[in-house]
């Protein structure tokens, strides 16, 4: 959540007076993040969010947003965005397509514990089963295919031990995705980055996730595997935490059991899930975009992740978990 492309006053107002959302009060740019331009916009009718996409195309956009609907009527509580008189929910603000939407209550919580591993895990399971009949079809922007075309670009600006690393887990990937078992996995709408700063907590109550904005059609085991690779390990060292993956995958296998075959490729999606950070977070970093209020991430961390993923698997209990299938 950069700034990108700057807003005015008077922008902000005809905005408002078109989706029929009050009086401005005030327009703030959001600091973090690294894809989109985002203001808090808070008008006399409550508080929101205007995201201006600064990468995803008008084409590519309803998929997201259409999904945010489909989960917010479906009882899972993320951002529903606005629609004007016409029901259209795809904007234009400042030359750039855009979109406004309900700001959530509460605060990120970046020191969970495993109460709120436990809350994510069984709202991400309940988030997969409601995406089960979405219709619209996108494939995830970040998936193999991107990371087949990116690596050559970042591998000049590395030195060779990483070069060998990210040249030989592209690899792996590759032969894993060409495997029965992987074409077995269950699939369907993933959020695909939903990191500690995209769920919002009060207290232990999970109370919303958000940035949907890499979500795609993919594998739901490579969503879970991007969760337990930021919310369960020791983020200065990458190290699993066995306490926190245990009350993530227990409150989640309680809402929607894993298969056989999701069982067997957990840890090599662990390693795909950190290997598509570490690719994105070097693209980032070395290849960075003008913006008013930009940080790129430290690609090193995922490096550390994706390391700590090979050394160490992640092995889950023989015992399928007592739970009926939803």
């Amino acid at each position: 959540m950069a700034v990108f492309t700057e807003v005015s006053n008077k922008e902000a107002r005809e905005l408002l007076r078109r989706l029929q959302l009050g009086q401005l009060k005030e327009l703030r740019g959001i600091e973090g993040g690294i894809e989109n331009t985002n203001y808090f916009l808070t008008s006399d009718a409550g508080e929101f969010v205007l995201t201006l996409f600064e990468r995803l195309t008008a084409e590519q956009l309803p998929f997201y947003l259409h999904l945010m609907k489909h989960l917010a009527h479906g009882g899972i509580p993320v951002p529903d965005p606005a629609a004007d008189k016409q029901g259209d929910i795809l904007l234009t603000v400042a030359g750039k397509p855009a979109a406004v939407v309900n700001k959530l209550r509460g605060k990120s919580q970046l020191a969970p514990q495993a109460a709120h591993c436990a809350a994510v895990g069984a709202m991400l399971a309940r988030m997969h089963l409601v995406g089960r009949d979405y219709e619209r079809q996108q494939p995830n922007l970040r998936g193999l295919p991107w990371w087949n075309e990116t690596v050559p670009v970042v591998l000049p600006h590395i030195d060779e031990a990483q070069r060998t690393l990210l040249e030989s887990e592209l690899a792996y990937q590759n032969h894993v995705a060409a495997t029965s078992e992987y074409a077995a996995l269950p699939r369907g709408p993933v959020h695909a980055d939903l990191f500690r700063d995209n769920v919002m907590f009060e207290g232990e109550e999970l109370t919303g996730f958000f940035d949907f904005y890499f979500a795609g059609v993919d594998t739901w085991l490579f969503d879970l595997a991007v969760c337990l690779n930021d919310w369960c390990i020791d983020l200065p060292t990458g190290v699993h935490d066995a306490e926190r993956a245990s009350a993530m995958l227990e409150a989640y296998q309680a809402v929607r059991p894993l298969t056989p075959a999701e069982r067997k490729l957990l840890p090599a999606m662990l390693r795909a899930g950190a290997l598509r950070f570490w690719i994105s977070r070097l693209w980032d970093f070395y290849l960075p975009r003008e913006a008013s209020m930009l940080t790129p991430h430290d690609p090193s961390h995922f490096e550390r992740v994706l390391r700590e993923r090979i050394a160490h698997p992640l092995q889950l209990q023989a015992a399928e978990p007592h739970a009926s299938p939803a």
